[in-house]
């Protein structure tokens, strides 16, 4: 029965702090666009998509002379 003494207003503020940080979210925001996320990742922007596909070519042209590069700078052993 003692315990209840404790346990009641433990609960009592995990509760009241509960919802004190439900209406906090509510009023900044953090509940007004719950699809946006979703189809933001789903349904993205397909300009950015062959930007990137236009720009493939000149980056792997440029990956091949590094390498290139590379494969001239190594020392080759004397046998």
């Amino acid at each position: 029965m003692a315990s209840l003494y404790l346990l009641i207003p433990v609960s009592l503020i995990f509760c009241a702090l509960a919802i004190a940080i439900f209406f906090w979210a509510v009023n900044n925001g953090q509940y007004d666009d719950l699809d946006g996320e979703g189809e933001r990742i789903l349904f993205g922007d397909d300009d950015d998509l062959e930007l990137s596909r236009e720009d493939q070519p000149q980056q792997d042209k440029s990956l091949q002379e590094e390498v290139q590069e590379g494969k001239q700078d190594e020392v080759k052993p004397s046998e």
